[in-house]
């Protein structure tokens, strides 16, 4: 059947769309993941974040912080002390996410193996086409 005749446009599927993906696409991001991990114990200081996240600079981890902070994610806590100091704690929403994220680590933890084998398998299979490429 045609589009035309499903009354399902590509835009109607987009407008709908779009949304989730924007929120997976931060929320699934390699930094949002490993900030959320990290402060999944209880508030953290930027340093304590910066020191456990290996490979992030100190630019990107504000920017991410920012973006988890504008999404409702992470709450950002100024204590009125000199130099001042300021804490990062997950929202009770991510929180919620957090547990989700420990499901699919826990997940993949289980299967490492599993896809391992398998891909050995597929590239012992298709090496001919994989070298031709």
């Amino acid at each position: 059947m045609s589009q035309r005749n499903t009354g399902v446009t590509v835009q109607v599927v987009n407008a709908h769309a779009c949304p989730v993906r924007e929120v997976l696409d931060r929320v699934a991001g390699k930094w949002s993941v490993q900030i959320l991990v990290a402060a999944a114990h209880g508030p953290i200081r930027f340093t304590e974040l910066e020191r456990s996240i290996e490979g992030i600079s100190r630019r990107m981890l504000t920017l991410t912080l920012r973006n988890l902070e504008r999404d409702g994610l992470v709450t950002r806590t100024v204590h009125p002390t000199v130099p001042p100091k300021v804490e990062y704690e997950l929202t009770q929403v991510a929180r919620e996410l957090h547990e989700t994220l420990q499901s699919l680590t826990d997940w993949a933890e289980r299967n490492r193996v599993y896809i391992a084998e398998s891909r050995a398998a597929y590239d012992t299979e298709h090496e001919p086409e994989l070298t031709d490429a």
